[in-house]
């Protein structure tokens, strides 16, 4: 499913990830760990394609079998939005949006027509438990609806790969113990693959493996 090889990345003087290696399975739920600035949101960026790698040349990065260090610039923005979906700490949803249109726009992007992209989001937002939430804006919503909305938005194009950055960082223990669960309910439903750092020990043990980052590099 990822495959990754001595994967380095520079900001300026700083050698922030220092040759990783990885293979993550299909349908694996895999956590990342360590302290700040270990490289953890660095390397899930350049897993995620949001970011490049400084040495494209002398590494590999296949996802679904595809190389994507070969992809052009718009190639590889069909591939992130047909074949991942992302998580992030702050829900990063659209405030002038409903929860529904907000979880449509990856569709959109896709060309999927918006009557075919509402009956998906529907799904999804009632499979998460929103659905009298759809004609509401972030600002209605609670924490624990606002990411679970953003979760629905990751999830709208059928994407094998969910990346997500401290997912439940910003919510109260409750919710972020929903999430959690949520996680593993959707890859029985979905078979999606999930890569998740997190500083939640709690969610970091329940992934079928655990991932340390100590200063650029997997601790094995």
């Amino acid at each position: 499913m990822i495959k990754a090889k001595n994967i380095h990345k520079y900001y300026g003087d700083l050698h922030v990830l220092k040759g990783v290696d990885l293979h993550i399975k299909k349908g694996e739920i895999v956590s990342v760990v360590g302290a700040s600035g270990a490289g953890k949101t660095t390397l899930l960026h350049i897993l995620g394609t949001l970011d490049q790698m400084s040495n494209p040349k002398d590494s590999q990065l296949t996802i679904n079998g595809s190389d994507v260090t070969k992809l052009s610039d718009k190639a590889l923005a069909k591939f992130r939005n047909q074949h991942i979906g992302f998580i992030f700490q702050f829900h990063q949803l659209l405030p002038e949006f409903t929860a529904l249109e907000n979880v449509c726009i990856p569709a959109f992007i896709k060309g999927v027509p918006r009557t075919e992209a509402e009956v998906r989001a529907k799904e999804l937002l009632d499979f998460l438990g929103l659905a009298p939430r759809y004609d509401h804006k972030p600002n209605e919503l609670s924490g624990g609806e606002q990411q679970r909305v953003a979760v629905a938005r990751a999830l709208i194009n059928n994407p094998s790969i969910i990346f997500a950055d401290e997912p439940s960082g910003n919510l109260d223990s409750e919710s972020a113990d929903n999430l959690h669960q949520l996680f593993f309910s959707l890859r029985k439903e979905f078979g999606q693959t999930f890569v998740i750092v997190t500083h939640n020990e709690e969610l970091a043990n329940m992934a079928d493996r655990k991932l340390t980052m100590v200063d650029g590099l997997i601790k094995h």
